[in-house]
C-alpha cells in the first residue's frame, strides 16, 4: 500500500479537510427549493403560478412570485404566498411610506406607520421578503426566510395584497403575469 501511495497518490485515502471541503461543495449545489421555507410549513402544497418583474420608469425594482395550494387558478377565498425578491437596495422608510401610499391609493384600510415598521426592514439587492396570508385577517411577513411579524387586522389580506394583485395596481401587465395570465 505504502508503494501504491508513493506511485499513485489519488489511491490514497482523503483525509478530513477533503471529505469536509467536499461536503461543503455539495451543500451548495443542492437546489434551495428542496430546504425547509417558510412557504411549504404555512401553505398547503405550495406551487408557483406565476411571476413578474415590477420596474418603475423602466428601471427593475423586485421580482415576484406567487404560489397557491397546488398552483390553482389565483382567488382571495383561498390562502397563496408572494414573495418579491429586491433587483435593488432600498430604505425601510421607503418600504413603508410606498406600502402606505398604495393601501391608502386603493382605498384600503392601512395598518399602522409603526406595525409596518416592526415588519419591513431595509432591503439590499437579492433580499426577499415573502407575505403569507392565513384567512382574511392574517398575513405573516418573512424576511430572507426569518419571520418579522404578523399583521392581525379586518382585511388586512387583501389591503395589503392588492398592491400587486388588486384590480387597480400601479402596473396590469405585471398582475396578469403574476396570477398566471
Amino acid at each position: 500500500m505504502a508503494l501504491l501511495k508513493k506511485t499513485r497518490p489519488s489511491l490514497s485515502r482523503p483525509n478530513r479537510r477533503t471529505w469536509r471541503a467536499a461536503l461543503f461543495s455539495l451543500t451548495l449545489l443542492v437546489p434551495s427549493g428542496l430546504a425547509a421555507s417558510p412557504l411549504s410549513d404555512e401553505l398547503k402544497d405550495p406551487q408557483l403560478l406565476g411571476s413578474a418583474t415590477f420596474r418603475y420608469l423602466g428601471l427593475p425594482i423586485y421580482d415576484a412570485k406567487l404560489y397557491t395550494p397546488g398552483g390553482t387558478q389565483f382567488s382571495w377565498s383561498e390562502d397563496f404566498g408572494l414573495q418579491l425578491t429586491y433587483r435593488k437596495n432600498l430604505k425601510q422608510k421607503a418600504l413603508v411610506e410606498s406600502t402606505l401610499d398604495e393601501i391608502k391609493r386603493q382605498g384600503n384600510q392601512a395598518p399602522t406607520q409603526a406595525q409596518l415598521e416592526q415588519c419591513f426592514k431595509a432591503v439590499s439587492k437579492g433580499d426577499s421578503y415573502l407575505a403569507i396570508s392565513e384567512g382574511p385577517n392574517k398575513v405573516g411577513f418573512w424576511r430572507n426566510g426569518v419571520n418579522t411579524c404578523t399583521l392581525s387586522n379586518p382585511g388586512i389580506k387583501q389591503a395589503f395584497m392588492s398592491i400587486f394583485l388588486g384590480n387597480n395596481t400601479r402596473s396590469a401587465s405585471f398582475t396578469r403575469q403574476l396570477k398566471g395570465q
